[in-house]
């Protein structure tokens, strides 16, 4: 099991921007994909960004061109830019992991509330 260790989540209000990170506890090369998913109260958890180890990104369609996802392989952190927040993205923003042994995992996730 990789452990991943959020950070970033907060208060944003509409329009605002906000830098949410996710470091992993294992090597970046054992890692096929990073990305960050996002559940709000009542709904499913959906897919926000994805990075693949060679920088292969893979986006909502919903956030193309407000978020960026990006990685630190020396790190092995992922992080995710969000600008122009929306109050329909409030959620919790869960960060997952796929390593190249096949194993799925997240971390406990942060809370993104936007709101004025």
């Amino acid at each position: 099991q990789v452990q991943l260790v959020e950070s970033g989540g907060g208060l944003v209000q509409p329009g605002g921007s906000l830098g949410l990170s996710c470091a992993a506890s294992i090597s970046i090369f054992s890692i096929y994909h990073m990305g960050w998913y996002r559940q709000a109260p009542g709904k499913q958890r959906e897919l926000v960004a994805t990075i693949t180890s060679s920088g292969r990104t893979n986006y909502a369609d919903s956030v193309k061109g407000r978020f960026t996802i990006s990685r630190d392989n020396a790190k092995t952190t992922v992080y995710l830019q969000m600008n122009s927040l929306k109050p329909e993205e409030a959620a919790v923003y869960y960060c997952n992991a796929f390593t190249t042994d096949e194993i799925d995992s997240w971390g406990q996730g942060t809370q993104v509330t936007v709101s004025s």
